[in-house]
């Protein structure tokens, strides 16, 4: 196994003893301005911008343009590490930021929740760093057989804090708006950022979200290589591959044809493509691609569950087609429905604010998606509270499944629901946690409506974060620009009554890109349907699924009943059923795996230093 990514110690004696034991193969290290070792990695040089004014050392890593110049000048004016937020709050892109100030130490990830942070501690050391399972191997965690449960039980992907807790016991995740900080040994978490207040006008919000899209284009070419992006069609990948044209004159762009008679991606894409008379277009069939669901028995990592094994076969055939064409980074469009399409928590504030406004949202909504108008104005005036929202999840966890036909207007995402093969036992671990996260989790805002945007954004982080790696295998590094900190924040910014609702699709990112993507695909009004793909590759890798179920590590921990799962498995299904829950137990089951297999270490202790 190769390991990547980096580990950040604390300045003091103790620390050293830990060097020993990271297990990434001829790792940089950083020291303290005391000498002793402090940032410990394995990362591509030009994710590294480090600036040093006397005692004070600062690292950014990740995706940022920020030069070494200009990072000096900023860190000469910091004094503390609070003084930090500015460099933070200030640089475009999605990174960490380390720093060494005075014996303190500062590491923190992106508020997005894409660049994360764990912690743990060895012996009387505290550790922090960019992956979980890194951290489980410096300190030999083993598994955490409640937050296993709950990832079983739930069925789904579970919202920050519960759904954010690694599966190694002994390991902590910090919340995407903390930093964590080190006085030698003692620990503190602070919290840092706030969303913005939605208070920004449509027009002048849609400038602002332009400018921080452009930003986070350019700076994203590749050093050597082809800058590629995706280009589906649907506005999210389409809007950036125009911003990436202005200044990529190579610029390679790549479809997947459509499985689906009714997907109409292929027309829009017709458009773009033609407007896009400078790039290279590479246009890859169904026939031509894995069919989902394949090689479903390969694990991608250990670090968490991958949400969406279906597509792993085919996002690594992907990455080496772009590759072979000269591509080192690819733009996709991931984020850019997490940050268009608000979910319906806003109407709570506007209710109060502007009500005839709100009543017509929700009139649209019910005769859009069929909401109940009782219930959904009973739930608007009586919103309840975090606390409410995770015990609910709690005592309904064996309820009926998620209709799509209730308004998600809660603090919440969607309701959790435990699937017919869950155990007795797992439910009761998983009905455990629930009640405990009622007692300790936090609104991530005090509007419903902002609180369910970054909700959105953190939830979904997690499984980008590990994609990015299945592209990383095949030599491309993926690029995600909707996920970079100063573009979430300009759309958070925006009145979400007006980017949001029954009436428009997407017309933040609409009215931002006009003049730039043709006005076609801005005036979309659809949204293309994949269904096909996974009915035909379920049914085509059927058989490796039930004999990778047929002797199942999760089985055997009893936290799932395989005689259930099987007779489910080969029952009819219903043509518009939803894979994911058994998509997310593929991923529970090959992540447990893997993470009960030899932790393999390196064997070359060789280091270069700053």
């Amino acid at each position: 196994m190769s390991w990547t990514g980096f580990v950040v110690l604390p300045d003091s004696d103790a620390a050293g003893e830990v060097r020993a034991v990271v297990p990434f193969a001829s790792p940089r290290v950083f020291p303290h301005a005391s000498g002793r070792p402090w940032l410990i990695g394995h990362w591509p040089l030009e994710d590294l911008v480090m600036a040093e004014a006397g005692p004070m050392r600062v690292a950014v890593i990740g995706s940022c343009p920020v030069t070494a110049d200009n990072l000096a000048a900023r860190v000469k004016r910091v004094r503390s590490v609070d003084d930090v937020d500015a460099i933070a709050t200030e640089l475009p892109g999605s990174f960490h930021v380390v720093a060494s100030i005075d014996g303190r130490v500062r590491v923190q990830g992106s508020v997005t929740g894409l660049r994360r942070v764990f912690h743990a501690r060895r012996g009387r050391v505290p550790l922090a760093a960019d992956r979980a399972d890194v951290l489980a191997a410096m300190t030999g965690a083993g598994i955490d057989e409640r937050m296993l449960a709950v990832r079983v039980a739930c069925s789904g992907k579970i919202p920050p804090p519960l759904g954010d807790q690694p599966l190694w016991s002994g390991i902590s995740a910090l919340p995407a708006d903390h930093y964590l900080t080190w006085h030698h040994d003692r620990e503190y978490q602070v919290r840092w950022w706030r969303p913005p207040p939605p208070q920004t006008p449509l027009g002048e919000g849609a400038l602002a979200v332009r400018e921080a899209l452009s930003t986070a284009t350019d700076h994203r070419a590749p050093s050597g290589g082809r800058l590629s992006c995706d280009l589906s069609g649907g506005m999210d990948s389409t809007s950036l591959a125009f911003l990436a044209a202005r200044t990529v004159p190579d610029l390679l762009t790549y479809r997947n044809g459509e499985a689906e008679a009714g997907n109409d991606d292929t027309v829009f894409a017709a458009v773009a493509i033609e407007a896009l008379e400078n790039a290279e277009h590479l246009v890859v069939g169904q026939q031509d691609l894995p069919a989902l669901f394949t090689d479903v028995a390969v694990p991608v990592g250990a670090e968490t569950p991958y949400a969406h094994p279906r597509t792993v076969a085919r996002k690594r055939h992907i990455a080496r087609l772009l590759a072979e064409r000269g591509s080192r980074r690819h733009l996709a469009g991931h984020g850019g429905d997490e940050l268009f399409t608000p979910l319906p928590g806003y109407l709570h504030r506007l209710l109060w604010r502007h009500p005839l406004t709100a009543w017509r949202h929700v009139r649209g909504y019910a005769a859009l998606r069929r909401w109940p108008l009782g219930a959904t104005l009973r739930n608007l005036l009586l919103p309840g509270d975090v606390a409410k929202w995770w015990q609910a999840q709690a005592d309904n966890l064996t309820g009926a499944a998620y209709s799509g036909r209730q308004a998600v207007l809660g603090w919440g995402l969607w309701p959790l629901r435990a699937s017919a093969w869950v155990t007795g036992a797992a439910v009761d671990l998983a009905r455990q946690e629930l009640s405990r996260a009622a007692q300790y989790a936090t609104p991530l805002a005090l509007d419903p409506g902002q609180h369910q945007a970054v909700l959105t954004l953190r939830t979904n982080s997690a499984h980008y974060r590990q994609l990015a790696r299945l592209y990383a295998e095949g030599g491309v590094r993926l690029e995600l620009p909707y996920f970079d900190d100063r573009v979430a924040e300009a759309v958070l910014a925006v009145r979400p009554h007006e980017h949001a609702g029954p009436f428009r699709y997407k017309p933040l990112l609409a009215e931002a890109m006009r003049g730039l993507v043709p006005d076609a695909v801005l005036g979309r009004t659809t949204k293309g349907e994949f269904g096909e793909d996974v009915r035909v590759g379920l049914r085509r890798n059927l058989p490796a699924i039930l004999k990778l179920f047929a002797d199942s590590a999760l089985a055997d921990r009893g936290l799932i009943d395989a005689d259930a799962l099987r007779e489910h498995l080969t029952a009819p299904q219903p043509v518009a059923g939803s894979p994911f829950p058994l998509e997310h137990l593929i991923g529970c089951e090959i992540w447990l795996r893997a993470a009960t297999q030899p932790v393999p270490r390196s064997s070359d202790a060789s280091a270069t230093a700053s």
